[in-house]
């Protein structure tokens, strides 16, 4: 049995339970991983200066790394509940230090994506809206999102869930047309081949750059855990919509990279994205020809619907964060409080939406360049931030169930998996810290320093537990109990 992730919570302080089932957990999943944005924004940077035709198997290759996660992920996630989803299992696994420093690092990389997608938002709509007649600035359309996104994300969590589902639904169809279309075709100049899953063309040496941008694709997965106190049945719940999130990311990116891969030919792909404006138009080239040009209209209106998709996820994950660490005292107990009708973060909520208002206020204030640095940099902060605590769960999962509950699962579950992610996510931590100028196309010295940057505000938890300790034992030695 799991623990309940509520039963030391008093009322007004527990999330609706029983608010959502699989699906939504799926669709709030696959729509932070914002299909069409990844695919057509982020493969091509891949194919022009990772592995080329080898991208679909990068896919798979990762695609396995985190199924792998998932094995310990999930078993743990029986025993140990709650919003606070990776705070909570870093805290019950290696201990209340770290779990404070994980909490700390969680919240800056949601924070960080949050905001990369909000000002991509307000660059793609000004540019829509500029052709309709309506100029006005990216930080308007960002900071309209911003409260669009806050009024949804005040109902129940079902209420997101479903407007989730009808996006995520809608972009997957027009990819999967595009990808049928090609295939039916018989693919382009050099017809239809597998070779791009053949490890002579996967393993090649921009594989380690392609994983940078592949690995980024998945932020969001993990995110299952964090519904566990609203989910209906969540011990089987959980598990079941973490495999097949991981699942579905996994055969739908793979399926479409190798799509338009046999849509340019596997010899040409590489040249096409690296051609000028090839990293814009890659998908919509193909879609024009294989489609119409009724497709590339409704890709992009899809596109700005992904990325509203996109940042609502992302607005319920960190509400829920802001709500466990209030719950649990480490932020002011009043954001630990629901909203008396919908059962949602409501409080929460308005400390995150005001918290991202004025970080794309502070950007636009700086003068900075909307897409080349707080979508660029952000994004690339966002990647190597959720590797970091990643790294840390698949340690606390290895000592937490070295210590208790280890013999009500095998070996390949809780030791394993675990380690085998553990080096997994180690390894592209590395790959993606010696790459931070391609993913966010800055040589810049702040970014250069972000792996610094995530190792300092990680040991920021433990000297903030240190300070918690010496100055409020109570509340110290109470951190987690919640979760019991």
């Amino acid at each position: 049995m799991s623990l309940d992730a509520t039963a030391q919570a008093p009322d007004g302080e527990r999330l609706a339970k029983n608010s959502i089932g699989l699906l939504h957990i799926v669709f709030f999943v696959v729509a932070a991983a914002a299909p069409l944005t990844a695919v057509v924004g982020a493969t091509p940077v891949a194919f022009a200066f990772g592995n080329g035709a080898g991208v679909p198997g990068a896919f798979v290759l990762a695609g396995l790394l985190y199924l792998l996660f998932s094995v310990g992920f999930t078993a743990m996630s029986r025993h140990v509940g709650g919003a606070g989803a990776f705070y909570t299992y870093i805290a019950q696994g290696i201990g209340r230090p770290a779990g404070i420093g994980g909490a700390l690092i969680a919240l800056m990389t949601y924070t960080a994506v949050q905001c990369a997608v909000y000002a991509l938002f307000g660059v793609f709509f000004s540019g829509t809206m500029a052709g309709l007649g309506i100029d006005l600035p990216w930080f308007v359309w960002s900071l309209l999102a911003v409260g669009l996104v806050h009024l949804a994300g005040q109902r129940n969590i079902a209420f997101s869930g479903r407007i989730l589902g009808v996006v995520m639904i809608a972009e997957v169809l027009i990819l999967l047309l595009l990808n049928l279309a090609i295939v039916l075709q018989g693919g382009g100049p050099e017809g239809m081949s597998a070779s791009s899953f053949a490890p002579e063309v996967v393993f090649t040496p921009g594989l380690a750059v392609a994983l940078v941008f592949v690995v980024g694709s998945f932020i969001g997965f993990e995110s299952t855990a964090i519904f566990g106190e609203e989910a209906k049945d969540p011990d089987r719940t959980i598990p079941r919509a973490t495999y097949v999130a991981v699942l579905l990311i996994t055969v739908f990116y793979a399926f479409s990279t190798w799509a338009v891969v046999q849509f340019y030919g596997p010899s040409n792909i590489q040249a096409a994205a690296a051609a000028e404006g090839g990293l814009e138009s890659l998908y919509f080239v193909a879609a024009e020809q294989a489609l119409g040009g009724w497709s590339v209209t409704l890709m992009n209106i899809l596109l700005l619907l992904s990325l509203f998709a996109c940042v609502l996820s992302f607005h319920n994950t960190l509400n829920r964060y802001f709500f466990a660490l209030g719950r649990e005292g480490l932020l002011p107990h009043s954001l630990g409080r629901v909203h008396a009708t919908h059962g949602s973060p409501a409080r929460a909520g308005v400390a995150q939406s005001l918290t991202a208002a004025a970080l794309l206020i502070a950007f636009t204030l700086g003068g900075a360049d909307p897409y080349k640095v707080v979508f660029s940099w952000m994004s690339g902060l966002a990647v190597l931030g959720i590797l970091a605590v990643q790294i840390m769960v698949s340690v606390a999962i290895i000592l937490y169930f070295k210590r208790t509950h280890g013999t009500e699962h095998s070996a390949l579950v809780t030791v394993v998996a675990p380690v085998l992610a553990l080096v997994g996510l180690v390894g592209a931590f590395l790959l993606v810290s010696m790459n931070t100028d391609l993913l966010t196309g800055s040589d810049h010295v702040l970014v250069q320093a972000y792996p610094l940057l995530i190792v300092l505000v990680g040991l920021c938890g433990p000297l903030l537990a240190r300070s918690i300790q010496s100055r409020k034992p109570e509340l110290y030695n109470n951190l987690g109990r919640v979760f019991e």
